[in-house]
């Protein structure tokens, strides 16, 4: 279990604190909408060794410890990276939406995508919506993320949620339950999966065209050593 703390920005803009002691993580993975869409992110992982998914969409558990709204996180080697996404949270003022990563150590992967998923921490924003005020209009919502690698900046991801899975749809299939927290799946990334090093970092946006407003988070890597 894992308390995090948000800041629910209603649609007139008002503000309210919210804490969620988290006791439960699902990560839905190979949640796209189109089918061509998946299976470019399976050969985007394939070129990384990893294996096809025995079914889509799949849901992967993970200990609820793992998330974190720090703007730095400890991962081993220079083989990890993250992906944009949204995450809902089942909270005492209801389900909210707000955007997370879902960083994963690419060299694991290969050998387990579970496994991969919880060595590395999930850093997700401090600010949030209630689903309900989005919920008419998921489809227009815009996933970006922006890779800092070298000291440079490029797009790395960026899209409408409409090419995934509905989160409604998710709901029926993974019910969220009070104090749990699930990521709704990923876009394709431009250019390919990158390694983060020391001092990489990834800011992660989540627009709402309709209403005018963006979630945002960045976080920065710190890179251990591996000891052999």
């Amino acid at each position: 279990m894992t308390q995090v703390s948000f800041n629910v920005v209603s649609r007139s803009g008002a503000s309210a604190a919210c804490a969620v002691e988290v006791n439960r993580l699902t990560i839905a993975g190979w949640a796209g909408r189109d089918r061509a869409a998946i299976e470019h992110h399976i050969a985007e992982l394939a070129e990384l060794g990893v294996k096809r998914p025995s079914t889509t969409p799949c849901f992967y558990r993970l200990g609820a410890e793992l998330l974190t709204q720090a703007e730095q996180i400890d991962v081993v080697g220079a083989h990890s990276s993250g992906e944009a996404e949204c995450v809902l949270v089942q909270s005492a003022q209801g389900l909210l939406v707000t955007v997370g990563s879902d960083h994963t150590d690419r060299l694991v992967e290969a050998y387990g995508v579970t496994v991969s998923k919880q060595i590395c921490p999930k850093p997700i924003a401090r600010d949030a919506w209630r689903f309900d005020d989005v919920a008419g209009h998921w489809d227009q919502l815009q996933l970006r993320a922006f890779a800092i690698v070298d000291g440079v900046r490029r797009v790395y991801q960026q899209g409408s949620v409409a090419t995934l899975l509905a989160a409604s749809d998710l709901l029926e299939r993974a019910p969220v339950a009070a104090g749990a927290a699930m990521f709704c799946g990923t876009l394709a990334v431009e250019g390919g999966i990158v390694g983060m090093a020391e001092g990489d970092a990834l800011e992660l946006e989540l627009h709402d065209p309709v209403l005018n407003r963006t979630l945002r988070h960045a976080y920065r890597v710190h890179a251990l050593p591996i000891v052999e």
